[in-house]
């Protein structure tokens, strides 16, 4: 493996068992390119004027992104940028993002995306521990670069996109459109191993710092194809959109590979507002969307929602968190259209499982496996679990954790590996079940797992349960610590405006989920807070939210049985 030495991965009998189904042969074969793969091809078929990006009312072809990452991919290489080298990319949304993707692509080196919210420390850590040697940066996420600046051990320049070129030359950084225009046209198309690294995606740092995934361009191509073929089906002509940061895990495989695949075009946005999303689909006529829950219930409480034309959508797909059944009943009576929620993960590339896999989703659950992924739920002796009872989601595929560096200086990784891959079955740590028919229901991530006088509570099926109240805006649920029952169940409420936080209140929000779970799930403990803490996903911060029943953050307000 060009320039990684060998012990910044596990050893071997660490790794996953990496299985990769017949029908991704012809898509595997060494040597390759992941750049030619995703856009050359398209290319050499004709497609050069096939719309390929919708951004900022601009539509940019799929010739214009290949010169362009030819032309930054020649600059690069003159600065001296080579095979397996990593470069961050700390970017909003744009058509740039892309572009750079695909140079760092054709030169066989290694993007490195980074969440857009990150702060110094987060940005200094990453950028150290990838050894990126550039960054491309959007000027809006310069100043909190410049604050990580002078700890940065290997990056030797800043890449800057947007902002006053004049100023950003002054500053010393290079000008994105410089190294575009000034480069070669010629192409460029390093041939690269199937066992080279081709992207490294850190986590979202929901148990601390962030950690490093490596994964392979094997692993990359057999996430594009599969999720290509058996989730959205894009084709030439269709547009998936969406919000999700392009320069983030879930949202790098979802707009910087797997649309790609099928010759598609995508549609993106700065920043997620109901009514932006809404214009985006109507005018770029998105057939495929993509988003967070949250998005979706956004939407769902946008008073213009009726005054735009959204009759392109042929699809509606979800992930990050759980859409629970009341998102999906409404979007279906308001649309027609079902969410095809599925479950993917860092550690996996993307989705794993999806309710459009068969096309039949089930309200609730997370779909059944993709193909070319073998899932079992297992109890916590190796056991399969019967239907319907909660045990420890693991997998096996062409795709899985390998963590960057364990052994630099951070046991911690080691352990996390070992952690992670057990005889060779892949444990992403979520608590699920299976029902008789092969659908997956999430219920909490296993560190979750709220364990109160013996009984296992999912935090998910109690958060959905509190939210069904009209004074609760959104709530996030944990175990707190308990002398007699060890934990119980405590919640965390925002309140939708024109309600005040107050005992009787929280006893009565309390009251009303007897309806929907049983009573050994009520909280025992209600705090009202202002803001949930979230990762860029979207994903709730529960190890925040402990944090802030250890310090007494908020109020508690006990309930008694």
């Amino acid at each position: 493996m060009a320039k990684i030495p060998e012990n910044y991965l596990p050893p071997k009998e660490l790794w996953p068992n990496y299985v990769y189904p017949d029908e991704l042969k012809p898509f595997l074969k060494d040597p390759t390119n992941l750049a030619d793969i995703l856009l050359d091809r398209h290319i050499r078929a004709g497609l050069e004027n096939q719309p390929a990006i919708y951004f900022g009312g601009k539509v940019t072809t799929y010739g214009e992104v290949y010169e362009a990452a030819n032309r930054l991919a020649n600059s690069l290489r003159e600065l001296g940028v080579e095979k397996q080298d990593r470069v961050a990319l700390r970017m909003i949304n744009c058509t740039e993002a892309l572009i750079a993707n695909f140079a760092l692509q054709k030169l066989g080196a290694i993007p490195v995306p980074t969440s857009p919210l990150w702060s110094k420390d987060e940005i200094g850590h990453v950028f150290n521990d990838a050894e990126a040697k550039f960054a491309f940066v959007s000027f809006p996420l310069l100043e909190e670069a410049e604050k990580a600046k002078a700890n940065l051990k290997h990056t030797q320049n800043f890449i800057v996109i947007g902002g006053n070129p004049q100023e950003v030359r002054e500053k010393g950084y290079l000008v994105f459109g410089d190294l575009v225009e000034k480069g070669s046209s010629e192409r460029v198309c390093e041939e690269v191993s199937l066992d080279d690294i081709g992207v490294i995606l850190y986590t979202s740092g929901t148990t601390g710092f962030p950690k490093g995934v490596a994964h392979f361009v094997k692993e990359i191509i057999a996430s594009a194809y599969l999720v290509n073929k058996y989730v959205w089906r894009l084709t030439i002509g269709d547009v998936l959109g969406g919000s999700a940061p392009v320069s983030f895990a879930a949202g790098y495989g979802t707009f910087a590979i797997i649309p790609w695949f099928g010759g598609a075009s995508i549609s993106i946005m700065g920043r997620f507002t109901p009514e932006g999303l809404m214009d985006m689909i109507e005018k770029t006529r998105v057939t495929v969307l993509t988003g967070l829950p949250t998005a979706y219930r956004r939407l769902l409480q946008f008073p213009d929602f009726d005054k735009y034309d959204i009759s392109s959508l042929r699809m509606c797909t979800s992930g990050g968190d759980a859409l629970g059944v009341e998102t999906y009943k409404a979007w279906l009576d308001k649309t027609g259209l079902p969410i095809y929620e599925g479950l993917g993960a860092t550690e996996m590339v993307h989705l794993i499982t999806s309710n459009a896999v068969n096309m039949k989703p089930k309200p609730g659950s997370i779909g059944i496996p993709i193909p070319g992924y073998d899932i079992k739920v297992l109890d916590e002796n190796g056991n399969e679990c019967k239907p319907g009872e909660i045990g420890k989601l693991t997998v096996v595929g062409p795709t899985g954790p390998v963590y960057w560096k364990p052994y630099e200086d951070d046991e911690r990784l080691l352990k996390e590996q070992k952690k992670a891959v057990v005889n060779g079955r892949i444990r992403l740590g979520d608590a699920v079940y299976m029902d008789e028919d092969g659908y997956i229901f999430f219920v909490s991530r296993e560190s979750d797992m709220i364990k109160s006088s013996g009984y296992r509570i999912g935090p998910g099926e109690v958060e959905e349960a509190l939210k069904k109240h009209p004074a609760v805006k959104d709530a996030g649920v944990i175990g707190s610590p308990d002398p007699v029952r060890g934990e119980i169940t405590k919640a965390y409420i925002i309140l939708n405006e024109g309600y005040e936080p107050s005992e009787e209140l929280a006893r009565e929000i309390v009251e009303s989920c007897k309806e929907y779970i049983a009573v050994y799930k009520l909280p025992r403990a209600v705090s009202f807070c202002d803001q949930l803490p979230v990762t860029p996903t979207g994903k709730l911060l529960r190890r925040v939210l402990k944090q802030w029943d250890k310090e007494n953050k908020y109020p508690t307000i006990r309930i008694s049985e």
